[in-house]
């Protein structure tokens, strides 16, 4: 199979000399030292999360604990995609900790049903290939083609499992056949995984327990994550500035905690071997460089207004619109 070449690497060689020139390397390389302790303690705070919200569920009916524990419970699920991201990257370990950090790719990948090695491949081909329209899989399978509210809306709806799912296939479909097994083993264990799961709340409890603790976080919490994360990374970008390819998100304490820092998506472009918890120090420290490019920050209401009310269209430059 022929090696495509990186568009990004291409395109971004003067950014990377201007960061070279422009940023304290020290602190750079400084930024890169990983602390496993931090990430496991932040799992181990999502796995505490996902069970007492689970718990709250399963144990009460009345709306003023649902409500609260279904969002917990939704988003603390799209959280693990974001401990996967940074498994696939291995921003985890000091050193090489093949099982280990495999055991943990099929652990966080197991709660939102998808493949660890479908979703590595498919997130480090973004990587490579951002800039492109059809190289690119998030932007050619996922974004909205067609430019209307309501085709936008239906990716913060339990639609978003189909759109999500025959994205994936298409993109699957140009793989080597030894990766295609491996995605449908990893598939085929993850989704069965959700299919007992809700079994045992049919069996030992109730539809109603059911509908709580499983379908409300998983069918409509989750997708209402997912949305409002991706609105973050490249819907609002500047078209003629690779610099400018990802939208540079305002750090926020609330967002920072709910969505684990992967609203640092542009600083994580410059820098993909920066783990999470260093995230908002880089964009401290990338600020000059922002402003030097022309570019604005934003938060996450005022891309939703954007995207929705405005209907500006994604991968284009909303500030200029």
């Amino acid at each position: 199979m022929a090696t495509v070449e990186s568009n990004w690497a291409r395109v971004s060689a003067d950014l990377r000399q201007e960061l070279k020139e422009t940023l304290d390397q020290a602190e750079i390389k400084r930024l890169h030292e990983k602390k496993p302790w931090i990430h496991l303690l932040v799992a181990l705070r999502q796995f505490f999360f996902l069970a007492a919200a689970t718990w709250l569920l399963i144990r009460f009916g009345q709306p003023l604990v649902v409500l609260p524990a279904a969002l917990l419970s939704g988003f603390t699920v799209f959280n693990f995609t974001v401990l996967l991201h940074e498994q696939l990257h291995s921003l985890i370990f000091r050193s090489r900790r093949p099982l280990l950090n495999g055991f943990l790719g099929q652990l966080y990948a197991s709660w939102s049903g998808i493949s660890c090695s479908q979703f590595t491949r498919w997130h480090l081909d973004h990587h490579a290939q951002l800039g492109t329209e059809d190289l690119d899989p998030k932007r050619h399978h996922l974004s909205p083609k067609i430019n209307r509210r309501l085709i936008k809306i239906a990716y913060f709806t339990p639609a978003l499992f189909f759109i999500y799912f025959r994205a994936a296939a298409r993109e699957n479909a140009t793989y080597p056949p030894e990766l295609k097994r491996k995605i449908a083993r990893e598939r085929i264990t993850t989704i069965g995984g959700h299919l007992l799961a809700q079994a045992a709340l049919l069996f030992f409890g109730s539809g109603a327990i059911w509908f709580r603790a499983y379908c409300l976080p998983v069918f409509f919490i989750f997708p209402v994550a997912f949305a409002i994360n991706r609105i973050g990374q490249h819907y609002n970008i500047k078209e003629d500035d690779p610099a400018g390819w990802t939208t540079w998100i305002r750090g926020s304490w609330f967002w920072d905690f709910l969505f684990i820092n992967s609203n640092y998506h542009l600083e994580h472009h410059y820098y993909p071997g920066i783990p999470f918890y260093n995230l908002p120090r880089l964009q401290r420290i990338l600020q000059p460089v922002y402003l030097r490019h022309g570019m604005t920050p934003h938060s996450y209401p005022e891309l939703l207004y954007g995207y929705l009310v405005l209907n500006n269209a994604p991968h284009t430059d909303w500030d200029f619109a």
